[in-house]
């Protein structure tokens, strides 16, 4: 079995590769040629923290595995650990041995940005010049980078419930030369696309703050309870997702299935769009929603990447087990 510890992964993992996978593997799910194994999903009682299992078979990559981790509310604060834990675990599909075991917090990270800026690519507007943040944590710096690459943005306006936060955003938006501001939610009408990433389990992002023509990746909810915008702003926009099962169970449309302004029908999987089966935006004032509920694919598909580059540098550690 080979072994890619965490510390290995900056190293061998780039947010293009990351792109790439997940683009792929969101294809290969909508042509059913991959499929995700019933998320598992605790609050365990200690710690306040939430821990579970992801997992699916890419028929088309070969690439059986599991995500094993969740969130550690109190890490930071406690120990100077990130906050979100896990560990990719990959298996032969042809014998069922052990393959490989992966750290898996920057490839989380990683891939859930690319899963939003797949979304981008293939949703917002061509012309989209204004991007906005809701969130400022870990991730959310991930989710910056990665979106910012996706359109030729002009300016970033940002929102966090800790405004303290907000410089981690700008930190990043100047790296890239692109000005960035503080704003109130009713702020985010600037905006052309907006990445919400928080750990809400009320909405901030509420239908009146979004005009006309934008595109919204809800990348936060993917535990059943959690909410980032309010159900109406789903009845208002096209609904895409990775997973429409997971979506109206644990992602963001869970509330509006339960209110009853949307359906499981109404929602189409982003893969549909890549592989051209689905048209995607169909007019400039068309609002776009993008439900990123994390699927366990994702997580196989940057894993197995990594394994291989891995190996071909000569840093993946062999064990007999």
């Amino acid at each position: 079995m080979l072994i890619v510890p965490e510390r290995e992964i900056a190293a061998l993992m780039t947010r293009e590769a990351a792109f790439a996978a997940v683009e792929k593997v969101f294809a290969a799910m909508a042509s059913e040629q991959a499929y995700n194994f019933p998320v598992v999903r605790e609050a365990i009682g200690h710690e306040d923290a939430l821990y579970g299992f992801k997992g699916g078979f890419d028929r088309a990559g070969l690439t059986l595995g599991l995500k094993a981790g969740g969130y550690w509310p109190h890490n930071l604060e406690k120990r100077g650990e990130i906050n979100h834990q896990s560990t990719v675990f990959l298996f032969d599909p042809d014998t069922g041995k052990a393959r490989a075991m992966v750290g898996g917090n920057l490839l989380t990270a990683l891939r859930t940005a690319a899963a939003s800026s797949v979304s981008i690519r293939h949703l917002a507007r061509d012309d989209a010049k204004v991007l906005g943040m809701i969130g400022a944590g870990h991730q959310a710096t991930f989710q910056l980078r990665a979106a910012l690459e996706q359109r030729e943005f002009e300016k970033v306006v940002g929102w966090n419930l800790h405004p303290e936060m907000l410089p981690n955003l700008e930190k990043v938006a100047q790296e890239a030369g692109v000005p960035f501001e503080a704003v109130d939610l009713p702020g985010m009408s600037e905006a052309d696309v907006i990445i919400t990433i928080t750990s809400a389990f009320s909405p901030s992002l509420m239908a009146e703050h979004v005009s006309p023509g934008t595109h919204i990746a809800c990348m936060g909810t993917d535990t059943k309870g959690k909410q980032e915008v309010e159900a109406a702003l789903l009845s208002r926009a096209t609904v895409f997702t990775d997973e429409v099962a997971q979506s109206v169970s644990i992602g963001e449309a869970q509330h509006a299935v339960a209110e009853g302004v949307l359906k499981a029908e109404d929602i189409a999987q982003l893969g549909a769009v890549i592989n051209g089966s689905h048209p995607g935006r169909q007019s400039a004032e068309e609002i776009t929603l993008f439900d990123g509920t994390g699927v366990g694919l994702q997580d196989l598909a940057v894993a197995a990447a990594v394994v291989d580059l891995a190996v071909e540098k000569g840093v993946a550690i062999e064990v007999d087990f």
